[in-house]
Formats: C-alpha cells, structure tokens, sequence
C-alpha cells in the first residue's frame, strides 16, 4: 500500500516541477502561445489535484499505527497545491489586464484598480480555502483517532477476555487439584488407620503368647 502512495508522490513531484516552470513562462508569452500554455497549466493542474485525491484514499488504507507519517506528508502536498494554484491565478491576472489592455488601449490605470481588487479576492478566497483545508484536516484527524481508540478499545476487550478463559482455566485446575489433594488425604488417614489396626492385632497376639506360655509353666 505504501508503495503505491509512494509511486504517487513521484508522478506529484514530477507533475508540479512541470506546473511551476509553465507558470513562470505565462507572463513571458504572447498572444496564442500564452493562451495554449495558460491552458496546458490548467489541464496539469486538475491531473495534480486528481493525483492528491487519490493519495489520500492511499493514507485511509495505511494502518492507523503508521497513518501519521503519510498524514503529515499529505498536508505538505496540499500546501504546496494551494500555492502552485494561488501563484497561477496570479499570472491568469496580469495575463487578463495585458489581453484587456491590447484590446481597450487605455492607459492602464483602471486595469491596475481592477487587477488590485481582483488580487484582493483571490486572497480572500484563499485565506478561506485554507481554513477549509485546515477543518478538513481536523476532521480527518478526529476520525483518525477514534479509529485507533475503537482498535485500542478492540484490543483491551481481547486481553480482558483471554484474562477471563485463564481465570476459567486457572480455576478449574485448582478445583482438580483439590479433589486430588482430598482424594491423597483420604488415603493416608486409611492407611494410618489400617496401620494402628494391624499394631493392636499384633501387640495382642505378642501378650495372648505370652500369656499361653506362662500359663503352661
């Protein structure tokens, strides 16, 4: 599983050096050629956030025990996202105002007013994006810990009842050891009382011949 995660984040790595160095040239190009790259970076775009999507299906599969790790990988990557569409909005902008610009031939003092505004929500709509983001990611990670308290929960209700099926085991060799305890103790009485029969029979005998012997002188 983890394999598979990794071989992800090498298409990922792969994917945004590619997007970075597109959204770099953006500004730097001119009429069809920045609209063709405007929309390859577009398209490279949607195949990274499909590539994060299925990165995070990844991490849910990992066992709790090692989920932290691919966690905190994952949120670097988001980061990272964020920026890389954050900065492409940007170049999308000043690529605007130039089209617009080209086409109304003003001065460019209102293109720079709307261009401010523009930048002004995209920075809202990003401040809101990540206090989404990080919502999602305290809900992932509430929901990762009452996983591993549900399997810690599982685990301590195995040991409870192994402890028990030893407890019933413990207690029912005691019980046989005790019949066999009894058993041995009731043996021994018998035997000791046989004993003191035999000596009595015997010291009996011992004085009756005695007695016959002097009785005859």
């Amino acid at each position: 599983m983890s394999s598979d995660f990794e071989g992800f984040e090498q298409d990922f790595a792969v994917l945004t050096a590619e997007i970075t160095g597109r959204i770099g040239k953006v500004p730097k190009l001119l009429g069809d050629e920045k609209k063709q790259m405007v929309a390859n970076v577009e398209k490279q775009l949607e195949e990274a956030r499909e590539l994060l999507e299925q990165m995070e299906l990844e991490v849910r599969e990992i066992p709790a025990q090692s989920r932290g790790m691919y966690s905190s990988r994952m949120r670097s990557y988001k980061q990272e996202m964020g920026k890389l569409e954050a900065d492409f909005k940007r170049s999308r902008i000043a690529y605007s105002d130039e089209v617009r610009n080209e086409l109304l031939g003003d001065d460019g003092n209102s293109s720079e007013n709307q261009r401010a505004h523009l930048l002004d929500n995209t920075e809202r709509l990003e401040r809101s994006s990540r206090r989404l983001e990080a919502g999602y990611q305290i809900a992932v990670e509430t929901e990762q810990i009452g996983q591993e308290m549900l399997e810690n929960l599982s685990q301590d209700r195995e040991k409870i009842q192994r402890s028990r099926e030893r407890l019933r085991e413990t207690d029912a060799n005691l019980g046989k050891s005790s019949r066999i305890l009894t058993g041995m103790l009731r043996r021994i009485i018998q035997n000791r009382i046989l004993i003191v029969i035999l000596a009595i029979i015997i010291f009996f005998t011992i004085l009756m011949a005695i007695y016959f012997s002097v009785k005859r002188h």
